[in-house]
């Protein structure tokens, strides 16, 4: 099979076929940047904002924390969790429903076409394929509707659900170090392939029999380099 590297091209067709023909049983995928371009999390929490659909104090506080996560004085693994907690006391069907709206109106037409079609046919393969991201578990689970990916599959950031209303008690945040423990703790094993585009994705691919850096941010393209990952740009997204 050809070695993708950083400076290779290929259609997208042969690097469907490339990853179908390794025949993984068990397959994960990050989802921002990895399945489509953007980051639909932090999109979110925007669109949220301008619609006003946390209450003053919360806005007010958590305009502040991401304020102060910008400039490095939060942790990834803590603005994600936040994002998520933030919610508390809301009904979860209501965040369900405005995650659909969201994601339907401002992402489905940014998914990566070639990557949407890799899922599919890697579930007709048999593959288990599973979506894991530190975005809320809301968003998610309304973009995995557009790939076929029961929620049942997703590992994204959660908190507890107490008679339908949103709790401040966190499950997980699958970010960084927190993706393979999640894979470990509820799958009980490694995958043949995990599928990542930034450093956080890293430690994920790390523990994959076969790792794919897709449209990788320059921190986790020179991680892969290093290691002999597969490079894959989608839609010509190389950098030039």
């Amino acid at each position: 099979m050809t070695q993708l590297t950083s400076t290779t091209t290929i259609p997208a067709s042969d690097f469907i076929h490339s990853v179908l023909d390794l025949r993984p049983q068990f397959a994960v995928f990050d989802c921002d940047g990895t399945l489509w371009s953007g980051d639909a999390g932090e999109r979110f929490f925007d669109w949220e904002l301008k619609r006003g659909v946390l209450s003053g104090d919360v806005e007010r506080w958590v305009r502040t924390r991401y304020a102060d996560y910008k400039a490095g004085k939060v942790t990834e693994d803590d603005m994600c969790g936040e994002m998520v907690t933030i919610h508390a006391g809301l009904a979860e069907s209501e965040v369900q429903q405005l995650a659909k709206e969201f994601f339907d109106e401002n992402f489905v037409k940014q998914i990566f076409p070639e990557m949407r079609h890799l899922v599919r046919q890697l579930q007709s393969q048999g593959c288990d394929v599973w979506a894991v991201s530190s975005t809320n578990e809301w968003v998610i689970q309304a973009a995995m509707k557009h790939f076929g990916i029961d929620k049942k599959k997703i590992l994204a950031a959660a908190v507890e659900i107490d008679e339908g209303r949103i709790t401040n008690r966190l499950i997980r945040v699958p970010s960084g170090e927190g993706k393979p423990r999640a894979i470990r703790e509820v799958v009980g094993k490694d995958p043949d392939a995990a599928f990542g585009n930034s450093r956080w994705d890293a430690a994920m691919l790390a523990i994959a029999q076969h790792s794919f850096a897709v449209n990788p941010n320059p921190d986790l393209e020179q991680v892969a380099r290093e290691r002999g990952w597969r490079i894959y740009w989608p839609d010509g997204r190389q950098p030039q």
